[in-house]
């Protein structure tokens, strides 16, 4: 998987050791850095997303290619709704 601004990724363990265990994160890409690396690694800048899909923080993650993998967003758990106020008579 190559990814592109806009993706959401799971990063975790097969990404990079410093994100396994309970470090895993959700991160949507905002861009694709062209510095060098090593081969099959790749610099991702983005935010990390809280279980609400709320951005929390931007970072800037050096990963591999080949332990990224996308992720489901989050389902919110309310709704907001609009309140209405009727006048009457």
């Amino acid at each position: 998987m190559h990814p592109s601004p806009g993706d959401l990724l799971t990063i975790d363990g097969r990404a990079s050791v410093q994100f396994a265990g309970d470090r895993a994160l959700t991160f949507r890409v905002v861009s694709v850095p062209d510095l060098p690396t090593y081969h099959g690694w790749i610099w991702l800048t983005g935010y990390v997303l809280d279980h609400r899909g709320l951005a929390t923080a931007k970072r800037e993650i050096y990963v591999q290619l080949a332990g990224l993998r996308p992720s489901v967003p989050p389902t919110p758990r309310f709704r907001r709704t609009a309140q209405r106020t009727v006048r009457t008579g």
